[in-house]
């Protein structure tokens, strides 16, 4: 014979009995002391291992020029920086910005890395830099595609910030690369950034400019270099414009010379 429960006697006698939840299998009573578990410790062996930031540098700049030994060409160069792994920037970066113009142009410009137009449209110097640039070259009747453009890195660095020494020291291999298949005859560093980073000082770009220096290359060949002012500079502080159109200049005078 089936039994009939009331309900609200039920529900009474669960609540006098200490039941407070009606879920579940088991009854949870308020008057039992449930020991609390233990947390439970993160094993050391599945911690990370820390990695060697300067060993994992020394790598990539090994495997950067361990490439660039391989390419014969300017294609294979930029196919070899699209598919390199060894800088963090490229994670960051929409795009490789590999350099632009006349490969076997006489005047090579090299700025300091890719902006947030260049990153967008894959190309060095397009953004309101490369509008003033273009403009300098076009008043020494010298047109964009009769030079070669690129920059030390081949990405941005997130919010245009700059560039740390690693992340050069990684990518420099690449435009020492680029120097020597192009083979320019004058070699026109923008920004204390570039001319760093290519003549391997620290002088402000203030004490170099305007002066000319030379830049060997790996088998031991020089190249005119002349340092000046980068564009963004100048679009912040117009007085220096004078100088560095005196800079084109200079090139464009020792280009005839030559």
């Amino acid at each position: 014979m089936e039994q009939k429960y009331d309900i609200a006697q039920v529900l009474a006698w669960y609540i006098d009995s200490g039941v407070d939840t009606t879920c579940g299998d088991v009854c949870c009573l308020k008057n039992q002391n449930t020991p609390t578990p233990k947390p439970e410790m993160p094993s050391i062996k599945n911690r990370p291992a820390v990695t060697n930031l300067s060993q994992t540098t020394n790598e990539a700049c090994k495997n950067a020029r361990d490439l660039c030994l391989k390419a014969n060409s300017l294609s294979e160069l930029r196919s070899m920086v699209e598919n390199f792994e060894g800088c963090s920037l490229k994670l960051t970066a929409k795009s490789t910005v590999f350099g632009a113009g006349n490969e076997q142009a006489d005047i090579m410009l090299i700025g300091e890395a890719p902006g947030a137009d260049e990153d967008r449209l894959g190309s060095p110097f397009v953004g309101k830099s490369g509008h003033l640039l273009d403009k300098i070259l076009n008043c020494i009747s010298v047109k964009r595609e009769d030079v070669y453009i690129t920059n030390i890195l081949p990405w941005r660095p997130p919010g245009n910030r700059t560039p740390t020494d690693a992340e050069i020291a990684v990518c420099l291999p690449f435009l020492r690369r680029q120097i020597e298949l192009v083979k320019p005859k004058i070699l026109l560093l923008l920004g204390a950034s570039a001319a760093n980073a290519v003549l391997d000082n620290n002088e402000p770009i203030s004490r170099l400019r305007g002066r000319w220096l030379e830049y060997t290359t790996s088998s031991k060949e020089t190249i005119l270099t002349l340092a000046t002012f980068h564009p963004a500079f100048l679009l912040r502080n117009s007085a220096q414009k004078a100088k560095t159109w005196a800079d084109f200049l200079r090139v464009l005078k020792k280009l005839k010379e030559n």
